[in-house]
């Protein structure tokens, strides 16, 4: 009888641990992932974007600054660095 209770006490003080630990970091979560691809293939921008191909082909040709990088001869586009060159209003001033 008294061994039942040290598993209790042993489950009930791994429960309060894992607890604990889990609301370290409540108000702050932190993301072990990102819900978009980190690059982003020239193709497929345009999924990501929520334009079309045709507008996307556009606003490339007429920005040929936009942020990306070029691998093996594939153009790649860095989506959060893309989203912030975007937001960031340089596109409109022209």
């Amino acid at each position: 009888m008294d061994i039942s209770f040290f598993w209790i006490a042993v489950g009930l003080s791994a429960m309060g641990y894992l607890i604990g630990d889990g609301l370290k970091n409540f108000g702050n979560p932190k993301a072990s992932f990102s819900e978009y691809p980190t690059l982003i293939k020239e193709k497929d921008l345009h999924l990501h974007v929520g334009l079309t191909k045709e507008e996307v082909a556009e606003l490339l040709q007429k920005f040929p600054d936009a942020p990306k990088v070029e691998l093996k001869g594939s153009t790649y586009y860095p989506y959060q660095r893309f989203m912030d060159w975007m937001s960031s209003g340089e596109i409109y001033k022209k």
